[in-house]
């Protein structure tokens, strides 16, 4: 203590941490299962194509990109044009090669209905500002599928001035083919969690919050059952049979309180922000980082001033747990707010703790 005292105008900060009772945490509103989950087959389908993009003030690919050459070539053909070959088009500076790409939503789409796409130059032009995309059809990704899914066409936008050979056509794309997806396969349908909640502990949550609102059974056993970290097979009971989607929206609308979650760390030192899990834990350690002592889940209670030392900042949370069982990381971050330890500092010492094996967490650091 003494040693503290005398090092005061340093900025020497002792805090000992520990973990607040497991009863404190307060509680969370429930989660509906449609803001984690989706249903197998709500797959989104790309489509992709080349197009040409017209009208542009001398911004375009020039005659010398041989490959706009032939697809003009090409197109001029389709419209009874004789112009088709390299001679007669090689002053063209007025037309750009696109790649064309659209998105079918996961949900389905029918025939008739408009999407956008995005256009983006693979050649020499310039700029596509003012131009605007010749009728294009365009299949999906599969390369060996020919099929044209979709037609698209009209004014580009550019979104980003700085990229100028990049742009979207809103509704651009009038879809040709329906495109409904199957959920249900012998009277059974899949739940899949998304990637931060797919684990063992998730997927059982959902499964028994799905027959606790549910009350139904099949064959006589609850519908849901989990089979995999990221996934839940739910049964459609005999009452629904036939009206399958209602008692699809009813499973999706089942809530759940406080959703597990994979356990992260996510540090941006240059915006200077720091996310953390409520579920990240920390091993008992000492640290020592500039002029800041951290003593972590210590055994020495000794170490912890009866009262906080003048001009020294002091953060104690302390219970009478068990001091070597690991701790809340959020206790550890609330303790360094506390003391307004710079946002660096704190980066850096969880980096440490990563590092020394201490953090118990996927660290991501961006």
């Amino acid at each position: 203590m003494r040693c503290l005292r005398s090092r005061a105008a340093r900025w020497i900060v002792a805090a000992i941490v520990a973990l607040a009772a497991a009863g404190n945490t307060p509680a969370h509103a429930r989660t509906k299962l449609e803001s984690i989950c989706t249903i197998s087959g709500q797959n989104e389908v790309r489509l992709v194509g080349l197009g040409l993009v017209t009208g542009l003030k001398g911004t375009g690919d020039g005659g010398k990109f041989l490959p706009m050459i032939q697809g003009l070539g090409m197109a001029l053909r389709k419209l009874n044009n004789p112009a088709t070959g390299a001679p007669e088009l090689k002053d063209t500076s007025n037309v750009a090669l696109v790649l064309v790409e659209a998105t079918i939503p996961a949900n389905g789409i029918r025939r008739g209905q408009r999407i956008d796409c995005f256009v983006n130059s693979i050649g020499a032009a310039k700029s596509l500002r003012g131009g605007r995309l010749m009728v294009s059809p365009l299949g999906s990704e599969i390369i060996d599928d020919d099929k044209v899914m979709g037609l698209a066409s009209g004014g580009v936008l550019l979104e980003d001035q700085v990229v100028p050979t990049a742009g979207r056509i809103p509704g651009g794309v009038v879809v040709t083919e329906d495109v409904i997806h199957r959920f249900i396969q012998n009277n059974h349908f899949m739940l899949l969690l998304d990637k931060d909640h797919a684990t063992f502990r998730s997927a059982n949550e959902v499964a028994q919050a799905v027959n606790k609102d549910t009350a139904f059974e099949y064959n006589g056993e609850p519908v849901a059952k989990a089979i995999s970290p990221g996934s839940v097979q739910v049964m459609i009971p005999e009452a629904y049979r036939g009206d399958e989607m209602k008692f699809i929206a009813q499973v999706l609308d089942v809530g759940i309180d406080n959703p597990h979650t994979q356990a992260r760390v996510v540090l941006n030192a240059k915006a200077g922000t720091v996310v953390v899990t409520g579920e990240v834990e920390i091993s008992p350690v000492a640290i020592s980082h500039k002029n800041l002592t951290l003593n972590i889940g210590a055994d020495d209670q000794a170490a912890q001033p009866a009262e906080p030392v003048p001009g020294v900042g002091f953060a104690p949370l302390m219970d009478q747990q068990t001091r070597q069982s690991p701790q809340k990381l959020n206790q550890l971050i609330s303790a360094l707010n506390q003391l307004k330890v710079p946002t660096a500092d704190v980066i850096d010492i969880l980096k440490e703790l990563h590092r020394a094996g201490k953090l118990h967490a996927e660290l991501i650091t961006e």
